[in-house]
């Protein structure tokens, strides 16, 4: 088959499938739908005219002429890496442009911005506007470029990918446990006063299951819009705030409860094919990819992964916090 008939995206398809040995696997790294999936490898199998992978209820399988084909196509890989990293060492800091990008509140000023100077040092010239909103802006009129949100987009003229999911869960100062002691469960917490933002109250249907019934015997200490004051009142032993898993790494002094999340809230990046054409757009969201890949941040993995090592207990108790590595090696993964 002539190469300039080839099309280079179903061997790039293949290889992801090959490498996670599941296409359902390779749809969700891929951001498309299992069925595509399996449409792009029947083209590729029939337009090299050879039998590449097995499919099996346990995922898929290479034949001897798919092991040899993926040599190749790592090679091809490895090849394209190269030309693309010192295609980017070299224009890397010629790449400039606007990029608007929306957050919800959480996300945007404490997981987005902080990992702005990232993006800074090897793109100086580009130039971001960060927009935190209680709903998802229309990038389709161009209220901004791109959005971070956590409603699944149903416009067909978006291009939107699950980015992963932020689990929700119980938080508390060494001074309010001192005082009041922590709960041992999800429903003692109508002892204690509790820290909400005012967002999780409209989405306490996608709470897990049996929490929604605590709604009525919760002493709400503090609904607000911000999660900044929500984790200021919560430091200062206001009450037990509800703050996502990854706090611990804002300020270590938030204590992580011995308990179970309380909401996984999945969240998608959503753009139009306007903005993935222009190179500074397509490097913003080729950075968005990175900072919340839950292969280097487990704390957005579809599984929760608590970030306490211990729960606090006595005065000369000190609360920890396990790295990534360490969460992988205690959960044995």
């Amino acid at each position: 088959m002539s190469t300039d008939r080839m099309d280079w995206d179903n061997l790039r398809v293949f290889r992801v499938v090959a490498e996670l040995g599941s296409m359902s696997a390779a749809a969700a790294r891929l951001g498309e739908s299992p069925p595509t999936i399996g449409r792009k490898l029947d083209d590729l199998e029939k337009a090299l005219k050879i039998k590449l992978i097995t499919r099996t209820t346990r995922g898929v399988q290479l034949t001897e002429a798919g092991l040899r084909t993926l040599e190749k196509v790592l090679t091809i890989a490895d090849i394209t890496t190269g030309i693309t990293e010192q295609a980017a060492h070299t224009t890397a800091s010629e790449v400039a442009g606007r990029i608007h990008i929306s957050a919800g509140d959480g996300l945007g000023p404490f997981w987005i911005a902080p990992r702005i100077v990232e993006l800074q040092k090897t793109h100086p010239k580009l130039q971001l506007r960060l927009s935190v909103n209680s709903e998802p802006a229309d990038v389709t009129t161009e209220e901004a470029d791109i959005s971070v949100q956590f409603s699944e987009p149903r416009n067909a003229e978006l291009i939107s990918h699950k980015l992963g999911t932020v689990h929700y869960m119980s938080f508390a100062s060494k001074e309010y446990i001192e005082k009041n002691g922590a709960p041992a469960s999800m429903f003692e917490y109508f002892r204690h006063r509790c820290i909400l933002h005012e967002h999780y109250v409209h989405q306490i249907e996608r709470w897990v299951p049996k929490v929604p019934d605590l709604r009525k015997t919760i002493d709400f200490a503090l609904i607000t819009n911000s999660g900044a004051a929500m984790m200021q009142a919560c430091l200062e032993g206001a009450g037990i705030a509800i703050l996502p898993s990854y706090s611990p790494l804002l300020d270590d002094r938030l204590i992580p409860l011995d308990l179970p999340e309380v909401a996984p809230i999945e969240f998608w990046l959503c753009y139009t094919e306007r903005v993935r054409r222009l190179p500074h757009g397509k490097v913003v969201l080729d950075w968005l990819h990175k900072i919340f890949d839950a292969r280097e941040n487990i704390c957005f993995e579809d599984k929760f992964h608590h970030p306490g090592r211990r729960r606090f207990t006595t005065d000369t108790d000190e609360p920890s916090v396990f790295s990534d590595v360490e969460l992988r090696k205690q959960e044995g993964g």
